[in-house]
């Protein structure tokens, strides 16, 4: 019996996903395919980097990772003729950044492993589960070790918190309200979401911005490419508020990108105060 074989003794094994999906995955995949850019990150950084066989034109960390692998398509929609040519024995999704219909049509012919993520511990909780999904459970604990102790490392927020709006798109305006990733980095982070009572991404209107009065409006990165010359527009809605760029990543991407998320938290709240 050689040393791979001890290690994965079964050829498959039967799991369930975030969703409750029951799965028949193999014990250690190999022909990965990665449909969101944070998992794929973390699959690099688990050190299965060389197991991922098609990614998305999103992913952009590592940098050299759409030369690596083949890019199959976005997150709302994908190549399935290029994906059968991978002949992918894993795909790793999410439930939010994934279009459902083409997810199911995967699942049909390969085992499709989704997360479902709005908690920082619903990451960390992915974190652990992909970590197990590829064979690298101790790299996986490794990471959310780290990742804890940087969070609870971080200093208390001021009394009372800064009022924040962040927004993610113009024309319409839309800004992160509760059952997102962002709201819980903002509140992780020490800050108040002004639409916390406003479920996921609601369109605002010039009123919603009086109304809200937030202290600081954050303008970020992505998925809408905020600059300086929307500072004026911004301005002119909310007249008493500080207005700044954010990188979307750390509020948004919960992969290992978090390693860097609780550093950027404690750096923007320091040049906030």
């Amino acid at each position: 019996m050689t040393a791979e074989s001890a290690a994965f003794p079964a050829p498959f094994r039967e799991i369930t996903d975030h969703l409750g999906r029951p799965l028949r995955v193999p014990a250690h995949p190999l022909r990965i395919v990665s449909l969101v850019p944070s998992q794929t990150e973390l699959l690099v950084d688990l050190g299965v980097g060389e197991r991922l066989v098609g990614v998305t034109k999103f992913c952009i960390h590592p940098p050299d990772i759409r030369r690596r692998a083949t890019v199959v398509g976005g997150t709302k929609q994908v190549d399935f003729k290029k994906i059968a040519a991978l002949r992918p024995d894993l795909i790793i999704g999410n439930k939010e950044e994934n279009e459902q219909g083409f997810i199911k049509q995967l699942a049909a012919d390969y085992p499709v492993w989704l997360s479902d993520i709005v908690t920082l511990p619903d990451a960390l909780r992915m974190m652990r589960d992909v970590g197990d999904l590829v064979s690298a459970p101790a790299q996986a604990a490794h990471l959310v070790t780290q990742i804890e102790a940087d969070f609870a490392a971080l200093p208390p927020p001021p009394s009372p918190p800064l009022r924040v709006l962040y927004l993610i798109w113009r024309e319409p305006w839309l800004g992160a309200g509760s059952g997102t990733f962002i709201d819980e980095i903002l509140r992780v982070g020490g800050f108040q979401n002004v639409l916390s009572n406003r479920p996921r991404y609601p369109e605002l209107t010039p009123a919603d911005f009086a109304a809200l009065h937030p202290d600081v409006v954050f303008l970020s990165s992505e998925p809408y490419p905020f600059k300086a010359k929307h500072f004026a527009e911004i301005t002119a809605l909310c007249p008493s508020a500080r207005v700044t760029l954010v990188d979307g990543e750390p509020f948004s991407w919960y992969g290992s990108r978090l390693l860097h998320t609780a550093g950027y938290l404690r750096e923007l709240r320091a040049q906030l105060q």
